[in-house]
């Protein structure tokens, strides 16, 4: 998401060398209500307005501990010389013995602060695809409430628990895992193998406090020595304004994460470096989709093929390519995204509470519709007054459209089988 935090920081290059942890408001953001999107350490994390202080040195290596990959589909067995066709149980086959509304509520993640995340009980019980961890001092028996709240999961399925862990002033749990520095410090001070220890080494505290996913890397192609602003939802976010360095960098990151037991989620696509503005606060439109594919697309290409399971999309148009907020345009996520670059991972959202959305005439319960319609696989929005209603009301607008028509079953389903697939969770064989 974007960081929602609209502070400006004036601040040399020295800066990036010290951290200071800040209240993030949604999506990386410093407005008192959290709020989730594209720009920083928001909700989903997205593009970041904090204010500035820049990290220290790295973290300790860690061990290779990636997951394994469980399948969901299984072949037809055999008897004696002649193959007898047996039924193929599959998730998706499962899954098309659910309900629209359950379906609906897995492609959801409900923002929840870090401190009270019993909060989502009902959320979570009613069949919640994730959780959304907002705050900036994680409680130290997080995992002991992390383990409770995931006792509610229907048929004890698990739960995707993220959090905005990017670096700098962006982390809302470096109190219990450690701290990372900016990604622009890291990149201009560590070596790949630094940048994956570091991460590594986070990432299995994130995962021993029952945390799963991290909306990071971010890997917009950025230059700006600034911390991010409302005018730039990058700046010290991003790792270099050089392609190749962001693709380097971005990649160790991700594999550190992965490394540690916890998924990333690689953002903003297609790219928000050099945005007209921060999409937490108002509409913002990327450069000219001709220098996206230039330099912007190369860090996601690299990502992709260096396996990434998740990736983000942003709120910002797209000149040349699509006049909506890129996580509600089929153009970016089923052109771009799932066609020309072939990703078959989880597609997430940014905030779709977002000014951004709002301005481009859609409420959240509308926009979650829309982005599954435009092939995104689960939405999120930031920690609003009324977090219990908005679920319920975009799990209902979900449902209703897949009655009327105006979205496709068979789309809600493959948004559902993304959520699991992240995972590795088997239906059949669980």
């Amino acid at each position: 998401m974007t960081d929602r935090r609209t502070r400006s920081a004036a601040l040399g290059v020295a800066a990036l060398a010290a951290v200071t942890v800040v209240p993030l408001a949604a999506c990386g953001g410093s407005a008192p209500t959290a709020k989730a999107s594209a720009a920083g350490s928001s909700a989903s994390t997205g593009t970041g307005s904090a204010s500035a202080s820049a990290p220290g040195g790295a973290n300790s290596p860690a061990k290779n501990v990636a997951p394994s990959r469980q399948p969901s589909q299984h072949s037809t067995t055999t008897s004696g010389s002649q193959d007898v066709a047996t039924p193929s149980c599959t998730n998706t086959s499962k899954l098309a013995g659910w309900s629209n509304q359950r379906l609906a509520m897995l492609t959801i993640a409900v923002p929840v602060s870090e401190t009270s995340v019993s909060d989502a009980t009902a959320e979570v019980a009613a069949g919640a695809g994730g959780v959304l961890l907002f705050g900036n001092s994680a409680p130290a028996d997080l995992g002991q409430q992390m383990a409770t709240l995931k006792s509610h999961v229907p048929g004890n399925l698990g739960l995707l628990v993220m959090t905005d862990e990017e670096g700098g002033d962006i982390q809302r749990m470096a109190n219990l895992v450690g701290s990372l520095p900016w990604p622009a410090y890291m990149a201009a001070n560590y070596s790949e193998a630094q940048i994956q220890q570091a991460t590594a080494q986070v990432a299995q505290k994130m995962a021993a406090a029952g945390v799963n996913m991290d909306l990071g890397p971010v890997i917009d192609v950025d230059g700006t020595n600034a911390a991010p602003s409302a005018q730039n939802p990058d700046g010290w976010r991003a790792f270099s304004g050089d392609p190749s360095v962001v693709s380097r960098d971005g990649v160790a990151y991700m594999k550190g994460m992965q490394a540690g037991g916890v998924i990333p989620v690689v953002k903003h696509f297609p790219g928000i470096g050099g945005s007209s503005y921060n999409s937490d606060l108002g509409p913002a439109y990327t450069v000219p989709w001709s220098s996206e594919q230039q330099s912007g697309m190369a860090p996601f290409k690299a990502a992709i093929a260096a396996g990434a399971p998740a990736v983000m999309v942003s709120n910002d148009t797209v000149p040349g390519l699509t006049t909506l907020p890129s996580g509600l345009s089929s153009a970016v996520i089923d052109g771009e995204l799932k066609g020309k670059l072939g990703f078959k991972g989880l597609v997430i959202t940014d905030a779709l509470d977002a000014k951004a959305i709002s301005a481009a005439g859609y409420s959240v319960p509308q926009a979650t519709v829309q982005a599954l319609r435009a092939g995104a696989d689960m939405v999120m929005f930031s920690l609003e007054p009324d977090v219990p209603g908005l679920t319920t009301a975009s799990a209902n607008a979900v449902a209703a459209a897949v009655s009327n028509g105006s979205l496709s079953r068979d789309r809600l389903i493959d948004a559902a089988n993304a959520v699991l697939n992240v995972r590795h969770v088997d239906l059949c064989h669980g």
